[in-house]
Parts: C-alpha cells; structure tokens; sequence
C-alpha cells in the first residue's frame, strides 16, 4: 500500500466518515472501495463507446441477425 495526501471538502469528509462508520470499515479502506467503484465505471463507459462506436463504423445490416430469432423462444 502507498499513502497519498488528498485535499477534501469538510462536508465530503464528513460523509465519507459517516458512511464507513455506518459500514462497519475505515475511511481509507470506504475511500479504496469507491475508487475502485469509479474506476469500474470509467471502465465500463469507456468500452461502451467502443462499442457504439463500432455500431456506427459498421452498422447491423436487415436481417443479419435473423437466423437467431427462432433460438430466442422459449418453450413451455
């Protein structure tokens, strides 16, 4: 683990500490898990731009996936 120096605004500490007291946890092990939250986040909005980008580089044509509709039924 490193040790970083981080500026905040009194009533976000104060949340913060709040809520890890609540949680049962400190506020730096409250303060990694939001990081990580944030940084999935990131992660996910970044690949789905990939993937509109990729939609609107090459676009679905009619039909392309229509072979696959009869395997989206379900039987009784």
């Amino acid at each position: 683990m490193k040790t970083v120096q981080m500026t905040l605004d009194e009533n976000l500490v104060k949340a913060v500490d709040s809520a890890a007291k609540k949680l049962g946890t400190a506020r730096s092990g409250f303060t990694r898990e939001a990081l990580r939250s944030a940084l999935k986040e990131v992660r996910v909005k970044q690949l789905e731009s990939r993937h509109r980008e990729g939609y609107k580089r090459k676009p679905v044509k009619r039909g392309e996936f229509s072979g696959w509709e009869s395997e989206q039924v379900w039987s009784d």
